[in-house]
Parts: C-alpha cells; structure tokens; sequence
C-alpha cells in the first residue's frame, strides 16, 4: 500500500504546501465547474475561473506552458460563455444545439491554429521534442474547440472533453500532478453523463419545437 502511496504522491514531497493546497482548490471547483456543465447550470463559469485562474499560476511556475495556454482560453471563454448563456434573442435563452456546416470549419480552423500557436511557444521556450510536448500540443487544439463549443452551447462540445480528458489522465500523471490526473478521470465520468444529459433536454427541446 505504501508503495503505491508514494507512486502517486512522492513528487508533493518537493512542492511547497501552499502550492498543493491550491491544487487542491482548483481541483474541486474544476469539478464543480463540470458538474454544473453538466447539469445545464451557468455556475460552470465562475467555479471555472476561480479553478483556470489558479492553474494559470501553478502551470505558469510548473513550466507547463501549453497547459497554462489552456487554461488562460478557458478563462477568456469562460467570460464569453457567461455573456452567451444569459444573452436573451426574442426572451429566449441560448438553447442547447448542434454545431453547424459553418461552425465545424470554424473549429477546424481553432484546432489547426492553436496546434501551431503552442508549437511556436513550446520552440520558442526551447521546450519542443519531448513527448509531453507533442502530447500537450494535442490535448491543447483539442480542449480549445471543446471550450468554444461549450460557450456556444453545442452539444458536441462534450465528444472533444472526453476525448482531451482520457488523453489527460496520463498525461498529467506522468508529469507528477497526482491530484490533476484523478480530476481528469472523473471530468471523463462526467463529460459522458454530460453528453447525454445535454443529448436528453435537446431532444426534448426539438420535440416540443
């Protein structure tokens, strides 16, 4: 048991306390944020700022520069979401729907440009040519459409976190953050019960439409 105690926690043994306590912090409300994705609930933006923000400086301080990126879109796109979620067309609230022909090539062209956006920050770090690197890279394009389509309230916004997610869980446990990996595990659980929450209250809605 010990053993695997300390397969999963020795590096904290390096880490200032301050800093494994705001991981922490930013673990429970990262869940709290997807929880409330979840369920529909605009809660998902201020639990998931309070939970980016913190990661913006823990990464920034890790040198997990892709990471910090992400974490800095979700943020910005948290602010975004926020404003689309509550924005009212005809006293109609922003509905649940699927991405149009028009939003995939924009989403493409999201996935594309920040493949080559975190390249060019990893070079120009000198950080370019480990596998966390390539992997991070990845995960990054990936996350950053899945983030513009929760904003936008897309459905298919869930396909691309289960997919960042599952990546992650290794990911982040090869580079010693224990605590971020098993959040990745359950944002997985939650992201496929968020699929077809969002699956049921859309079918819904296009019935009684």
């Amino acid at each position: 048991m010990s053993e695997i105690f300390d397969l999963l926690f020795e590096q904290y043994s390096q880490y200032q306390t301050k800093d494994i306590v705001l991981e922490i912090i930013a673990v429970v409300f990262g869940l709290l944020s997807v929880w409330y994705s979840k369920n529909n609930n605009i809660l998902v933006f201020p639990t998931g700022m309070i939970s980016t923000a913190i990661f913006i400086y823990l990464l920034y301080k890790w040198v997990l520069l892709g990471d910090m990126m992400i974490n800095a879109y979700y943020f910005l796109m948290s602010i975004y979401g926020w404003f689309i979620w509550t924005r009212k067309e005809n006293n109609t609230i922003t509905p649940i729907s699927r991405v149009t022909n028009n939003e995939k090539k924009i989403g493409i062209i999201i996935f594309l440009s920040s493949l080559i956006f975190v390249y060019l920050i990893y070079v120009y770090f000198d950080k370019w040519g480990t596998i966390t690197s390539y992997v991070d890279n990845i995960t990054t394009a990936i996350f950053f459409v899945g983030m513009w389509l929760m904003a936008k309230r897309k459905i298919e916004n869930w396909i691309f976190w289960i997919i960042a997610d599952i990546i992650s869980i290794p990911l982040y446990f090869y580079k010693g953050l224990t605590f971020t990996s098993l959040q990745y595990l359950i944002f997985t659980f939650i992201a496929i019960a968020g699929y077809y929450s969002w699956k049921k209250i859309l079918n819904k809605s296009l019935q009684t439409a």
